[in-house]
């Protein structure tokens, strides 16, 4: 594994490895050797506040040194080259881990660097955070196959890196969204041919009741994500029907996880009330993160 960029990245069995590490570096937390003498660079054009921490604290606990760089001092494609800023930092450190827009960024850097780079977002995946969730959802179940989640909301970049996880695992998901806000074709349609072979199930549709169907997980991310803020008031409009509350959790006919990446906006996607009831697992999901990236920088420098 040289770079982490999608979950297409991986195979079923470093899925399974990266999330057995994980629960061993859970099971046993401590600090050790493993970044020693390694220089990490987080470039991040987005604000964060779980991803920046989680992988602050994941380097430092395996004896690494990091740096920060955010907003214009980030600056990826604008006051300079991608390339140009992928082969210098290669020079300075040992890694980058960036959190950005475009995903076309993230792949032209990884294409210059020297180094492993690691995509901690951009607006099409977000395959950090759905390992976690795999990670959390195997705490709960204890298997990573024979499971359904049902996505409502944004066909976002949380719904394309499930949908790609769903393709490689062989587990089942369906996704609600607005006619409109649907997951992009060039996610869905690779994934439903590598579903065939996985016996993944895989349903995009308009419709909520039939998505949570014989869910054992419902997950949900916010209707606006970062770079959408003029549509925001158009979305809740939009959106309205599309969120986890009390009337839809007491139509299940079974006990369901709720699941969120966080951060929520409470009262638009999901109500207080879900979010906080005794089936979420949303604090779960966002402690899993740190253990997460310990394993895949451990895996990247193995």
């Amino acid at each position: 594994m040289k770079h982490l960029l999608s979950i297409n990245d991986l195979s079923r069995e470093d899925i399974l490895e990266l999330v057995s590490l994980a629960e061993s570096l859970k099971l046993d937390r401590k600090f050790s050797n493993d970044l020693k003498n390694k220089n990490i660079i987080l470039l991040f054009e987005k604000p964060s506040l779980r991803t920046r921490v989680s992988f602050e604290v994941a380097i430092a606990e395996l004896n690494g040194k990091y740096y920060h760089l955010e907003g214009q001092a980030a600056g990826i494609g604008k006051r300079e080259a991608v390339k140009d800023i992928a082969k210098v930092l290669s020079r300075y450190v040992q890694a980058c881990i960036i959190r950005t827009f475009k995903q076309a960024d993230i792949l032209e850097f990884s294409q210059y660097a020297s180094i492993p780079v690691i995509n901690a977002l951009t607006d099409l995946e977000h395959p950090c955070q759905i390992l976690s969730d795999l990670l959390t959802i195997k705490g709960k179940i204890n298997r990573l196959s024979e499971f359904k989640i049902a996505f409502i909301g944004d066909g976002n970049n949380v719904s394309h890196s499930l949908i790609q996880a769903a393709a490689i695992l062989g587990f089942d998901l369906s996704i609600a969204t607005p006619s409109g806000y649907e997951p992009k074709d060039e996610i869905l349609i690779p994934a439903l041919k590598k579903a065939e072979q996985t016996n993944a199930k895989i349903n995009v549709s308009n419709n909520v009741q039939d998505a949570v169907k014989n869910a054992d997980f419902i997950y949900t991310d916010v209707w606006t994500s970062m770079g959408q803020e003029k549509e925001k008031h158009l979305r809740k409009q939009i959106f309205k029907d599309f969120q986890i509350n009390e009337q839809l959790l007491s139509s299940l006919s079974r006990k369901c996880y709720i699941m969120h990446c966080l951060p929520a906006h409470r009262g638009e996607e999901i109500t207080d009330k879900a979010v906080d009831s005794e089936h979420s697992i949303v604090i779960d999901q966002a402690e899993n993160r740190l253990h997460m990236h310990k394993a895949i920088l451990i895996k990247l420098f193995s």
